[in-house]
């Protein structure tokens, strides 16, 4: 069933708002702000599926919109507020660079990241397939948060939202990923939260710190 336009402007318009939101991401320091607004991707990439979903008449998509909002705007932002609670990590350092600095790379990147995306575009036969410049923005720019963070909480926040970028690709470019892949990459994220759960509880333990210059220093000095 081919999308109606004004399907279409909502989807784009939630697309936007994952854009608008991972440029939020970037900005951020406070890093329990920056778990909520992983958990607001989470719930407009759910929002985006569940309207596919409706349009389409693709039953798998419904499990996934499911799936996303129990993994995604549930259970992780909740793991992750209980870690940061355990931990006292309520603030990240200065960032590598400065916001201004970030900011402005971050523009460059989605240029770069629509230039980069219009032969999938055009290969790609959904309705959706304009957003498919936005997923890869979104995917870069949470790299760029990886990278630009000190504190190993907020580089997990970013891998997350990098996965966010993945998943709000494959449904854009051919309606999402063969079920059995979703609740695979789900289980394995729920696992790779747990155990950087324990990694987070044991490099505190040992080095009363997650910065990780810290880290480094200490390590040199071992």
């Amino acid at each position: 069933m081919a999308a109606t336009p004004f399907v279409l402007q909502l989807l784009n318009a939630l697309a936007a708002l994952l854009l608008l939101l991972s440029f939020a991401m970037l900005a951020q320091r406070r890093v329990v702000t920056l778990v909520n607004l992983f958990a607001m991707q989470g719930a407009l990439l759910c929002a985006a599926t569940l309207l596919l979903a409706w349009r389409t008449g693709e039953g798998n998509l419904y499990v996934s919109a499911a799936l996303t909002f129990a993994v995604k705007v549930v259970a992780l932002p909740r793991l992750l507020h209980r870690l940061i609670r355990r931990l006292g990590v309520y603030w990240d350092t200065e960032p590598l660079l400065n916001i201004p600095g970030t900011m402005l790379i971050g523009v460059l990147i989605v240029v770069f990241s629509f230039g980069l995306a219009q032969p999938i575009s055009a290969l790609a036969s959904t309705a959706t397939r304009s957003a498919v410049g936005i997923a890869v923005a979104v995917i870069l720019l949470a790299f760029l948060t990886m990278i630009t963070r000190r504190k190993a909480m907020s580089q997990v926040v970013g891998f997350l939202s990098m996965e966010n970028g993945l998943f709000f690709g494959a449904m854009s470019a051919t309606y999402g990923m063969p079920m059995i892949v979703e609740l695979g990459v789900a289980l394995d994220v729920l696992v790779a939260m747990l155990v950087l759960g324990v990694f987070f509880f044991q490099i505190r333990e040992q080095f009363d710190s997650l910065d990780l210059e810290k880290l480094e220093e200490r390590g040199g000095e071992r």
